[in-house]
């Protein structure tokens, strides 16, 4: 029975994604539970070099999925099934120190570089989401003029807002696009989230794209199955 609501919410998915270019939000009912990540416990002595083995803390997937850090370095989480991997999400942090364009968003949106700032304090936090949001405005227009490019009128980029939302104990954005082709259907999907906790700029994303190679899902119904399951496990990251 859950295997078959989870096929259903991805057809639904599908079917809207090309109707109404956004995403939909699964904030009309409660996140999945979470699960302690025992898969991932496993991997502790094989891959401790994957950031993924530190911070996740919600491993809930749907029924007779799995998720865990993936074996070796790469900051990559694997959803898994009966063996098969579906896919991963991919996380890069980026140190401030070495990262001019956040510092330089930062002073623009009023939080001088070199201060002794408390970043996650509330005084700061609407300053510290403007240069989250500027970040994502520039992530966007790279992609724009990189698709328009690539594809011209064949396909439409179409973004969604940006939302703020937990990310662990950071406030962070998430965000996302689609590719739409002109005749129906989904060229590409993108799902992200971003979080910044004063030291360091965490990137978090996946996809439905054929030309990524990590954080990136075969099918983009098993993209849109596991969405709302994303998001739970984004909230409860342990970070910073």
């Amino acid at each position: 029975m859950l295997r078959l609501y989870h096929l259903l919410l991805g057809s639904i998915l599908l079917v809207s994604i090309p109707l109404g270019a956004k995403f939909i939000l699964p904030q009309f009912s409660p996140p999945p539970k979470a699960v302690k990540p025992l898969a991932a416990a496993k991997l502790t002595n094989s891959n401790e070099g994957n950031i993924w083995q530190k911070i996740l803390v919600n491993a809930a997937a749907p029924t007779n999925w799995q998720v865990a850090p993936c074996e070796g370095n790469a900051p990559l989480l694997c959803i898994s099934s009966g063996g098969k991997r579906l896919g991963t999400v991919e996380i890069n942090v980026y140190p401030l120190a070495n990262n001019e364009d956040f510092r330089k968003k930062l002073v623009a949106a009023g939080i001088p570089t070199g201060s002794q700032v408390d970043y996650q304090s509330s005084k700061y936090q609407a300053q510290v989401l403007a240069a989250l949001q500027a970040w994502v405005a520039d992530h966007y227009a790279a992609f724009a003029k990189d698709r328009q490019g690539k594809y011209g009128k064949e396909i439409t980029f179409s973004t969604y807002p940006p939302q703020p939302v937990p990310i662990g104990k950071l406030q962070g954005i998430r965000y996302g696009f689609a590719g739409l082709k002109q005749q129906g259907g989904v060229q590409e999907q993108h799902i992200g989230h971003v979080a910044f906790d004063g030291t360091k700029l965490y990137v978090i994303t996946t996809a439905f794209d054929t030309d990524r190679q990590t954080g990136n899902f075969e099918k983009l119904e098993n993209l849109a199955i596991f969405q709302p399951y994303l998001y739970a496990i984004a909230a409860d990251l342990r970070l910073p």
